[in-house]
């Protein structure tokens, strides 16, 4: 086993497991709803996520960072994108249901994300060279398509979800791209942290914008408390947190491949919890998405060097600002040639 394959053996464990959490994401909601409001539902994850995520990269002695993120204009324009990106997951969430959201998702994480960084940020671009990064990335999204499509669980966007949807896989990317770039000079937890706490607080200001409005915030039994609680240490904190450690050692193209499977885990969990049977084409789906997302993993490990140091840092991994002591801080850490 080469060096590159070993480091991106835990990279790949990391980012199925970040999937499968973002996937539960939209059980969590369905579970709130319709009992508390949505504007509780988007500010109070932030705001434990945001807590809980701060103090772990002070933990790891990066609480400057975070102070000196907070001043940074160039933070806020990543909480603009957080935001949008989860008020618009949360309102497709409740127009559309949890499949079909996450194929949303999918085309963000897995799609638009390395597109924009090959195309427009001109990194790794010598992956398009390569057949089987192109084929297994088209199969992967071909496979999660069939699923849902199939499925009979897709488009129900109608009236303003049509122009809603849209901001899913734009601003996910968006968001991705430029915390990663940011985690180049500052560790991943202090950006992420940072932009997490803050969109707590912002939420909590424009809860009176939102439905349930204020009043909205006061939560009325336990159960909404800990399903709250779980949301935001799943989805807004153990996720993202094992996300971009994974960008950290691989580069950010080859996480956002294994995206493809947060519309397989959100299906197979409508399985479990919500007793829905799909459709046996449907299923069929599933290995198609799984088998294009390992081929493209395989043909992303092209040998040809990026053309600049930025380009590596961002798409390569392995000098991006560590979390840990055991984080790579440069090519030659992270096994990456």
């Amino acid at each position: 086993m080469s060096d590159a394959h070993a480091s991106s053996g835990p990279s790949a464990g990391m980012a199925v497991v970040a999937a499968f959490l973002w996937a539960t994401y939209f059980f969590f909601v369905l579970a709130l709803t319709p009992g508390t409001a949505p504007s509780a539902v988007f500010a109070y994850p932030f705001l434990i996520a945001g807590v809980v995520y701060v103090a772990w990269a002070a933990f790891w002695g990066h609480g400057r960072a975070v102070a000196e993120l907070f001043l940074d204009p160039r933070a806020w324009v990543r909480i603009l994108f957080l935001m949008t990106m989860q008020l618009s997951v949360l309102a497709c969430t409740y127009a559309a249901g949890a499949v079909d959201t996450s194929l949303l998702a999918l085309l963000g994480d897995a799609a638009v994300t390395p597109l924009v960084a090959m195309a427009i940020l001109r990194e790794g671009r010598h992956r398009a060279r390569s057949p089987a990064f192109v084929g297994g990335l088209l199969l992967a999204i071909a496979g999660a398509s069939l699923t849902i499509v199939a499925s009979g669980r897709a488009a129900p966007f109608r009236g303003w979800t049509v122009l809603i949807a849209p901001l899913v896989p734009l601003s996910i990317a968006a968001f991705y791209i430029l915390s990663a770039r940011e985690g180049q000079r500052r560790p991943s937890s202090a950006v992420v942290g940072e932009a997490t706490l803050a969109a707590g607080f912002v939420g909590l200001v424009i809860a009176g914008l939102l439905p349930g409005g204020w009043h909205g915030l006061v939560l009325t039994s336990a159960t909404q408390v800990v399903l709250l609680a779980g949301v935001a240490v799943t989805s807004f904190f153990i996720a993202p947190a094992l996300y971009f450690r994974a960008v950290a050692r691989s580069g950010i193209v080859l996480p956002g491949l294994f995206q493809v499977l947060i519309p397989v885990f959100a299906l197979s969990l409508s399985i479990v919890l919500l007793h829905y049977l799909p459709a046996p084409l449907g299923l069929v789906g599933i290995p198609v998405a799984v088998t294009g997302g390992l081929l493209a993993f395989r043909g992303a490990q092209a040998p040809a060097p990026p053309t600049s140091r930025d380009e590596a840092m961002l798409t390569e991994g392995g000098t991006l600002a560590p979390d840990a002591p055991d984080d790579p801080t440069d090519p030659g850490s992270s096994g990456v040639k």
